[in-house]
Order: structure tokens, then C-alpha cells, then sequence
């Protein structure tokens, strides 16, 4: 009996080990944090996988809201600019929040577009001007950003069945080409993941904007590729 004490102090003293070092191991990783709409939710799982052991991944998470509706943005979605601005302002005050890179994308809740009246659920000057704010804020806080360009939408599926708001290439393609000025101006580094994922084939969809696990895993690569080259 007491040789099998002497082992189990062992084993949990190596136990103990092994966790202090993988903490340790992680608290020197570089820090990514990622905030996005649905896409960056089922991108994010694999973007994790594919950069263990390079950089510690965070995102913004459901913290205690309901986030399983993609349509209707809350909890780790982050929504449209507006919604992004306004949850980096209050994440800034946190002194423990500090990533090394931030990734950024926000326009598919953008560009909704009122079944009767066809305005936008944020306007074109006003996506320009939470964008420049969300610059303005991060650079404030010496914290460096990447953009992540908005991707496709299926017109044809997503109108035909979505008949509270509708959505169109055409207005993603605006507000990613505003979104472009404003970041290249500012020497922020762009992720054409609209471009990427257009490049994957018509059988990317499987609804209206979502995509299915072998792009999403593919998305993930592509981002992942980004990043290292930018910052090994």
C-alpha cells in the first residue's frame, strides 16, 4: 500500500508538471484574439488547430448569451461595425486585454437590407466611419490589427428564402472596397478571404452565406498561411 502511495504522489507530481508547462509554454505564445460574424465562428475551431503551438487563440465568446442564431448577432458573434466598435470599446478598459494581433471582420450584418424600404442596417458612411474608429481605438491601445475582407453571399438562395432582410453581392463588394481604402491607407495588413473563398467553386455554400466544413477548414489555412507569413 505504500509503495502504491509513493506512485500516486508521483504521478501527480508529474501531472502538475506537465500542466505548469503547458501553461507556461502558452503564456509565451504571441496572443490572437478574433472577432467576426458567424463565418469567423465556424472558421475559428480549425484557425485554432492550425496555429497550436504558434500563437494562443481567443476570440469573442457567448458569455452568457444565446449565439446559435446567425442571423440575429449575439453572443460570440460580433455582428455588424457598429456592434464590433462597441464591444472593442468596453474590451479595451479590461488591463488584461492586451493581444499581440487582433483580427477584425465585420459587413455581412452591415449590408441587411430592408425588404421595404431598402435601406441598409448600416449605411456606407457609416460602416466608413466605425471602421476608422475601430483603427483609431486599437492603435490607441498600441494593439495591431488585420483586416478580414467580407465574404460571398448567394443572392439567388438567401433572398429567396430570407424575407425579413435581403443581402447582395453587389453591396459586399462596396462596403469591402470602402473597407480596403480605409485599412491600405492605414498600412493594415488585408485578408482577401472573399477572394479565397470565391476561388473554392459554386458547391461552397451550404445555405445562403454559410459554408461547409471543407471550406471553413480551408478558410482557416488560408488565414493561418497570413499570419505566419506576416508575423514569424
Amino acid at each position: 500500500m505504500q509503495n502504491k502511495g509513493i506512485k500516486i504522489k508521483r504521478l501527480s507530481v508529474v501531472v502538475l508538471l506537465v500542466l505548469l508547462v503547458t501553461a507556461a509554454d502558452r503564456r509565451q505564445l504571441p496572443e490572437l484574439f478574433v472577432i467576426g460574424d458567424s463565418i469567423s465562428m465556424q472558421y475559428g475551431p480549425y484557425l485554432e488547430q492550425y496555429l497550436e503551438r504558434k500563437w494562443a487563440y481567443d476570440r469573442k465568446r457567448n458569455e452568457g448569451a444565446d449565439s446559435s442564431n446567425l442571423d440575429n448577432p449575439a453572443g460570440a458573434n460580433g455582428g455588424d461595425s457598429g456592434m464590433v466598435l462597441a464591444y472593442l470599446q468596453r474590451k479595451v478598459q479590461d488591463p488584461a486585454f492586451r493581444p499581440d494581433l487582433v483580427l477584425i471582420n465585420c459587413g455581412l450584418h452591415d449590408i441587411k437590407t430592408n425588404v421595404q424600404t431598402g435601406e441598409k442596417q448600416v449605411s456606407l458612411d457609416a460602416y466608413r466611419a466605425n471602421l476608422e474608429e475601430i483603427y483609431a481605438l486599437l492603435q490607441q491601445k498600441d494593439i495591431r490589427m488585420v483586416w478580414i475582407r467580407t465574404t460571398p453571399v448567394d443572392d439567388e438562395t438567401h433572398n429567396s428564402r430570407q424575407q425579413s432582410f435581403h443581402r447582395y453581392s453587389a453591396d459586399v463588394a462596396v462596403y469591402n472596397a470602402v473597407a480596403d481604402v480605409v485599412f491600405t491607407s492605414r498600412n493594415v495588413p488585408i485578408i482577401d478571404l472573399h477572394g479565397f473563398t470565391e476561388n473554392l467553386g459554386n458547391d461552397r455554400f451550404i445555405d445562403h452565406v454559410h459554408f461547409g466544413e471543407e471550406t471553413r477548414a480551408a478558410q482557416a489555412a488560408y488565414i493561418a498561411g497570413f499570419v505566419d507569413s506576416l508575423y514569424r
